[in-house]
């Protein structure tokens, strides 16, 4: 089996060399395909993960799982790699009639910029955008001191926002309106100003603006109202190679795309409320959600009610939304990670935290930093000679090892019941089975009928969104008499077909989602589940009959009727 340290992080390389090695260790299980290349032409690697022996992937409904979107949140690319080898290695049950698609990294630029030994941290792509130039002014960050790390400046200033706190001389705190007992200071992020006047300080744009989860279809804005959306939806070949391998295999019913960090798993709506939402699918997605909390200890929150930047702002052309919005197709984006929640702090709200705190959580980071991350995630303020600012302290939050991704000694504990819920996720799926298959013997005819039903939890159609608006087409039934053609254009139908359809599309078929928990003698459970198909054939010949549906899969039945 190949060796995968989930202790650690892998670049490029090292990570087209391990989905290799699990194709060629596993052929039975895995196929490693690109999709598309990046920007800087870097193939973007999807390993499909089934039981091929029970038949190929497109025959079977399929869960798609994606991560690293962002350049530094390379512990997304970790939790995809858990899924693949936790499919390999326990083999689960759901192989057999399910498939995946996992694509780790997604954006393997970014990434690597990330990863580099001298590491520059950008949100997404490395294609300059909006513009191809150098911002002349601003502090960029980087390692002034050499110490291998990027943390914090802190400068002395009698109008800084800033003071050493009186409970904890390491840390800092807010002034508070009306103190005027300083010293005071101003904190910036370590680094070095281009063209620096000596007096004004501001953060230098970054050249690559982009930001890929703005690039998707739904409800996509220009940059004009959505920082980093890119020139049009799916202009970015990271984007539209995901949306192009997705929308090709229709065998998709879900989604999970990997970020960090919150430790939340984040659920569509982003651009409008919960009301406007089909009541069905908010209950659909409670169970699941329920059932992610249950397994990772990360709460299930809405996108537009609990997780926006700005009360009055939103977040457009990402995701789930798209997957939901076009496909009609549950999805989730999985914030991994919560130091917060690490320290025992517990009673905070996801992003509105970073705006403002009790001071009492800092002091429970800090000892959470000393106690399990061996101070490393918090450094003491260290005097430093800076070429431009003359004497400040660095020191702080390291919180490129802390906060952004987990700790590499964290990792796996972290991304373990993430993959366990994705693979139960993938269990949920609508999937076709056969139920029973009855011949009749009439003379010199046979009539044949062929039973299915819906085997999973989720209706055929996998959601009322896409019930509603038509986004699934219907069970489809085929017949054809082995050896003979079917009938092309001005020509009669086939006189072995006595009665029934060549080809017929019949509606969907519910699963044992919805149900209500009691009874009470009112409820009943209904066959909707099921379909009959049927047929009166002459004699004489072997029938293949097929009864398929895009997302659930397909049932194949052979009937000698000679």
């Amino acid at each position: 089996m190949p060796e995968i340290s989930f202790d650690r992080y892998y670049r490029y390389e090292d990570l087209t060399s391990l989905l290799k090695a699990y194709a060629e260790e596993y052929p039975s299980l895995v196929k490693v395909t690109s999709i598309g290349q990046s920007y800087e032409g870097r193939e973007i690697w999807m390993a499909t993960v089934t039981d091929f022996t029970t038949g190929p992937d497109s025959d079977k409904p399929a869960f798609w799982c994606d991560g690293n979107i962002h350049a530094s949140e390379v512990s997304a690319s970790t939790a995809v790699l858990k899924i693949l080898d936790q499919l390999v290695s326990q083999q689960p049950a759901v192989l057999q009639t399910r498939a995946f698609y996992l694509v780790p990294r997604l954006n393997p630029d970014g990434a690597e910029w990330a990863l580099a030994d001298i590491p520059k941290i950008i949100r997404s792509s490395t294609r300059p955008y909006p513009y191809d130039e150098e911002d002349p002014y601003g502090l960029e960050q980087q390692d002034v001191n050499g110490d291998g790390m990027i943390l914090s400046m802190r400068i002395e200033d009698p109008n800084g926002p800033w003071k050493i706190s009186p409970e904890e001389p390491r840390l800092l705190t807010l002034r508070q309106p009306g103190d005027e007992e300083g010293p005071f200071y101003r904190v910036l992020p370590e680094g070095l100003l281009h063209n620096f006047d000596g007096d004004l300080i501001r953060r230098r744009r970054t050249k690559e603006g982009l930001d890929l989860n703005r690039n998707f279809p739904s409800g996509w804005r220009p940059e004009s109202e959505q920082y980093g959306a890119g020139e049009y939806p799916t202009s970015e070949p990271e984007i539209r190679a995901a949306v192009q391998a997705i929308t090709e295999r229709k065998n998709i019913c879900g989604a999970v795309t990997y970020h960090t960090f919150s430790g939340v798993i984040l659920r569509p709506p982003g651009r409008h409320s919960d009301d406007e939402m089909a009541p069905e699918d908010l209950w659909t997605y409670d169970v699941f959600g329920k059932k992610g909390t249950a397994m990772s200890g990360y709460p299930q929150i809405s996108v537009f009610h609990d997780f926006k930047y700005h009360p009055k702002e939103m977040i457009t052309g990402v995701f789930d939304d798209w997957v939901y919005d076009h496909l009609g197709c549950f999805a989730w984006t999985v914030e991994i990670w919560s130091p917060q929640r690490q320290a025992g702090i517990t009673d905070y709200k996801y992003i509105d935290w970073f705006r403002s705190h009790p001071h009492s959580d800092d002091l429970k980071l800090l000892k959470w930093s000393d106690e399990a991350l061996e101070g490393k995630g918090y450094h003491d303020w260290q005097p430093f000679d800076h070429p431009q600012l003359g004497r400040v302290e660095i020191g702080g939050w390291n919180s490129i090892f802390a906060f952004r991704n987990p700790p590499p000694a964290f990792l796996h504990q972290e991304v373990t019941p993430l993959a366990d819920w994705a693979i139960w996720l993938a269990g949920a799926t609508p999937c076709l089975r056969l139920r029973e298959v009855k011949q009749e013997d009439l003379g010199d005819v046979m009539k044949i009928k062929v039973i299915v039903e819906n085997s999973g939890y989720l209706p055929t159609q996998v959601s009322e969104r896409a019930r509603s608006k038509g986004l699934a087409r219907g069970v489809v039934s085929e017949i054809s008499l082995r050896g003979v053609t079917a009938p092309s254009l001005g020509q009669d139908a086939p006189d072995w077909l006595v009665s029934g359809k060549l080809r017929e599309t019949h509606g969907q078929l519910k699963g044992w989602n919805g149900v209500p928990v009691g009874g009470f003698g009112y409820w009943l459970d209904s066959t909707d589940d099921r379909l009959v198909c049927e047929w009166v054939v002459k004699k004489g010949g072997t029938y293949e009959i097929t009864v398929r549906h895009d997302r659930a899969g397909i049932v194949r039945v052979t009937i000698d009727a000679s």
